[in-house]
């Protein structure tokens, strides 16, 4: 089916056992009789919903009793200013941002609302092609804390490390490649990710927030804008978006039980980008990957071809051929192909093949 050849950045595709799980339940929910879309988010079944994929999330990442797990709307957009609002807003002291790409440089304009920022490191000028190393990050140690996107999914760019200073609490807006490898938690103070990439259909953002954080939010904050709401009421202040996090919780039962894991989860990964990588690498006259090696994206790889004409051409032949979702962001234009969990290998090896055959027609 063309699910399995989806290819977009956003929103990505849906393992085929959850697709399946998913249609039965808009149809009937086997505890309940009731389609999901009908249920309600008061229910008992709904509350058993919220408290498994919660407890997943803690399972699969490893993510300590100290930790809030919440799930909230709004996507990374709104964490771009909830973050500040909370934690910037009347501190006196100044937020460091990482500007690595399209997305984390949305995120300095909102927190301008709420305090000073102090941009540490932006991309701009070499065309957002590679990450900083660490002796290009001027740090203070007095900062209220250090954000940046640990995956860029518009330029293809992926964070090795983590960046930061062990007295600063670290931010990290990792809405493209949570739940695609392990994750260091205890390193942050707070990560966030909005469902549409491998959490989920969109509507629900997760929030992680270390419980000495949440502690320091500013008082006077609109109610739903304080994480401590969400936090006191477990989720559940406002009608939450039931259907987007009962299939969240689908994606993390297919991870824990069919996949083994976000560590098998990696490895998958990252033998599916060396497959895609290598049939872009083996024509390198042809084909041009926007990223410096070092900084490639597991997730998204961005390219491009000699001119727009053959780009045209190449998208027609994709979407004949039965792949989509390869167009690149409105942002830099050229080709995209996002590898998100529930892209499989097979479908991984057909585009690699249909990459090279179409090189050498057109190469």
């Amino acid at each position: 089916m063309n699910e399995q050849k989806n290819f977009s950045g956003g929103p990505g595709a849906l393992p085929l056992a959850v697709l399946r799980q998913t249609r039965d339940a808009i149809e009937a929910l086997p505890e309940t009789g009731l389609s999901v879309l009908g249920m309600s988010h008061r229910s008992a079944w709904f509350r058993a919903v919220l408290d498994e994929a919660e407890q997943n999330l803690r399972t699969l990442l490893g993510i300590p009793s100290h930790y809030h797990v919440l799930f909230m709307q709004g996507g990374s957009s709104l964490q771009f200013s909830m973050l500040p609002m909370n934690f910037l807003r009347g501190t006196k002291q100044r937020a460091e941002y990482i500007v690595s790409g399209y997305w984390s440089a949305k995120a300095p304009p909102e927190a301008r609302h709420e305090g000073p920022v102090s941009v540490v490191w932006d991309g701009y000028d070499g065309g957002y092609t590679r990450l900083p190393h660490a002796d290009e990050l001027p740090l203070s140690r007095h900062a209220a804390y250090l954000h940046y996107v640990s995956n860029e999914t518009v330029e293809g760019l992926e964070f090795a490390g983590v960046p930061g200073l062990p007295d600063v609490p670290l931010v990290c807006d990792m809405s493209s490649n949570l739940l695609a490898g392990p994750v260091d938690i205890e390193r942050y103070a707070m990560i966030y990710a909005h469902a549409q990439k491998n959490l989920g259909p969109s509507g629900v953002t997760v929030v992680i927030l270390r419980d000495d954080f949440a502690r320091r939010a500013r008082g006077s904050l609109p109610t739903m804008l304080d994480y401590r709401t969400h936090i006191d009421t477990r989720s559940l202040y406002n009608t939450p978006p039931v259907f987007a996090i009962y299939v969240l919780m689908l994606v993390t039962r297919w991870l824990r039980d069919d996949i083994g894991g976000v560590a098998a989860m990696a490895d998958i990964n990252h033998a599916k980008a060396r497959t895609v990588y290598g049939a872009l690498d083996a024509h390198p006259g042809f084909y041009r990957v926007h990223a410096e090696r070092p900084y490639r994206s597991s997730m998204n790889i961005a390219f491009r071809l000699p001119d727009a004409v053959t780009e045209t051409l190449f998208l027609d032949a994709a979407k004949r051929d039965g792949f989509h979702g390869l167009e690149g962001h409105r942002s830099i234009g050229g080709l995209r192909a996002s590898l998100y969990n529930a892209v499989t290998p097979e479908a991984t090896a057909a585009l690699a093949q249909w990459l090279t055959d179409f090189a050498q027609r057109y190469g």
